[in-house]
This record gives C-alpha cells, sequence and structure tokens, in this order.
C-alpha cells in the first residue's frame, strides 16, 4: 500500500519525487509531454516535469509554457473556489516545489467523465453545470488573474501568441468574474448513477476575466477551442489582453 510522506517538505509515493523517468513509478498513471500524473492510494498528484524530462517530438524539443505557475495557479484556484462556494472540486493537500518540478496534491475524485455519458444524462449534468457557472459569475474581483495573482490566459490564447506577460491594471469597478477556462467533458467528474458531479477539475487556466471568457465547452464533445464552424473568439480576448485593460 502507497503513502505519502510530507517530511521535509518531499512527498514518496514510490518516490514520484525523485529524477528517474516518472512512468518507471507503479503509481504513475499517465505521463504527457506536459505533465506527470499520479495516483496513491485516495490522493491524486499532478506534477510538472523537469527539463530532464522534457519530451521531443516531430517539432523537436517540447518545453511546457508555465509549467510550474498553472500548477501554482490551479492549487489557489482549488482553494478559493471551495472556500467561496459550494461548487465541488478536489481538497488540496499540498501544492510545492521539490527538485525543479512542481507538485499538486489532492483527493482522487471517483466518477466518470460527463464525455462517456449518453446524450440524454449529458443534459442533466449540463443543468447542474449552467448553475455552477452561474455561480463562479457572481464571485467578482477589480484585478484580473488567478486567487494569488498569476495571470494565465486560456489555453486557447496561449497556443497562438508566445507572450507569457500581459499588462494589468485594476478596474474602478468589480466587473470581472471568476472563470475556469477549461470547461470541457472531459474535466467534469460525474457519478454515473446519480449523475450528480463530483468534481470539477483542471483549473490551471483560472481566474478573473471578462464573463465572456467562459465559453460553455462542456456543451458539446471536444477541446476547450473552437471547432466545427464555432466562432473563435481568440482575436477578441487577445485585444482585451494586449491593451492592458
Amino acid at each position: 500500500m502507497a503513502c505519502i510522506n510530507y517530511d521535509n517538505g518531499a512527498v514518496s509515493c514510490k518516490n514520484p519525487t525523485t529524477a528517474e523517468n516518472p512512468a518507471s513509478s507503479s503509481e504513475c498513471i499517465a505521463v504527457t509531454a506536459e505533465r506527470a500524473y499520479y495516483r496513491c492510494d485516495r490522493f491524486f498528484i499532478k506534477r510538472s516535469l523537469r527539463p530532464s524530462e522534457f519530451q521531443t517530438g516531430y517539432k523537436g524539443l517540447h518545453i511546457p509554457r508555465l509549467g510550474k505557475e498553472r500548477l501554482r495557479n490551479e492549487a489557489e484556484s482549488l482553494r478559493f473556489i471551495r472556500h467561496s462556494s459550494n461548487i465541488p472540486v478536489p481538497t488540496v493537500y499540498g501544492a510545492f516545489e521539490v527538485d525543479d518540478a512542481f507538485f499538486l496534491i489532492t483527493d482522487f475524485v471517483d466518477g466518470v467523465a460527463m464525455s462517456r455519458l449518453s446524450e440524454d444524462d449529458k443534459k442533466i449534468v449540463m443543468e447542474e453545470l449552467d448553475q455552477h457557472r452561474a455561480t463562479l459569475q457572481q464571485m467578482r474581483s477589480h484585478n484580473i488573474g488567478g486567487p494569488s495573482g498569476i495571470l494565465i490566459p486560456p489555453y486557447r490564447i496561449m497556443r497562438h501568441t508566445t507572450n507569457d506577460m500581459w499588462p494589468t491594471c485594476p478596474s474602478e469597478t468589480s466587473e470581472y468574474v471568476f472563470c475556469h477556462n477549461d470547461l470541457s467533458q472531459q474535466n467534469i467528474i460525474v457519478d454515473p448513477h446519480s449523475l450528480k458531479i463530483n468534481a470539477i477539475i483542471d483549473w490551471e487556466y483560472a481566474g478573473f476575466f471578462p464573463k465572456y471568457f467562459e465559453f460553455p465547452f462542456y456543451k458539446r464533445l471536444g477541446p476547450s477551442i473552437a471547432v466545427d464552424g464555432e466562432q473563435d473568439d481568440v482575436p477578441k480576448l487577445l485585444q482585451f489582453l494586449a491593451e492592458g485593460v
């Protein structure tokens, strides 16, 4: 049985903190070009890759954009949402850097992704999602960006620009609402029997933004970008960020 040890700020789960190949751990459930993922009993660990683990593809070496910052932003966003609302999100047990990798430790949420449900069942889940989205839009701020001050644009913006620094200026009114910015069906974990949402996950791109940043990607299958003839809002979002609000 695996265990997690917080001594001296380190985590041990058949040692996911070591510089070895992350896939060599028996608790490693996935490794992508961006992240390594582990399940240790009731804990779920997501960590950034170390430079020695960066992968090479047909475009050359892939260096994850804002790899550590996105996980820091997710940790603070999860804490903020749990403290400020009844929206179901994973509990954060730890968020810290070890040996040039940032670790986010939460509970493992049982259930199935919304994408695996029938279309009729999805309609039921969407009713609850619409309520949670309305709750998010009631959370307001004068400042754009995440709760800790980190500004991570939505993925659909990052894929169109190499800019990682954006000018910001507080608004005179609390006009910015809290956005998940990656509300796809894959990020909605549902109880397959009751059809209640067990958790909304993957808050790496979350923060306070204009309301129109939160596109309801959960209303169809696919990634959090414009597909199948949808109007691409990226030029509008880029213009907003570039103007420094």
